[in-house]
């Protein structure tokens, strides 16, 4: 099981929790209308914070992967050259 679903299943439990927790507590209406929107507001937060860490987290990759990419393909022109070279010494 990845990270990703393991942390997103741990934040609605605790979600659901809390949301059930302000529900049956013994509070005024507006009281437990305002408590569930901070909470929702918390929550929207830390989701979109973990959210920009994995956007940054896969950019990061992408990045790598792209220098990678770029080393290989300048490694194999530097080849191609190499052989072209022989081919015309060998003609020469």
């Amino acid at each position: 099981m990845s990270s990703g679903k393991v942390l997103l299943g741990v934040l609605a439990g605790v979600a659901a929790g809390a949301l059930l927790g302000v529900l049956f507590a013994p509070d005024k209406g507006w009281n437990t209308r305002k408590r569930i929107s901070k909470k929702g507001d918390d929550y929207a937060d830390a989701l979109r914070e973990k959210f920009d860490e994995f956007i940054d987290s896969i950019s990061e990759k992408f990045e790598e992967v792209k220098e990678d990419v770029t080393d290989f393909a300048e490694q194999a022109q530097a080849k191609v050259e190499d052989v072209k070279k022989g081919v015309k010494t060998a003609r020469g």
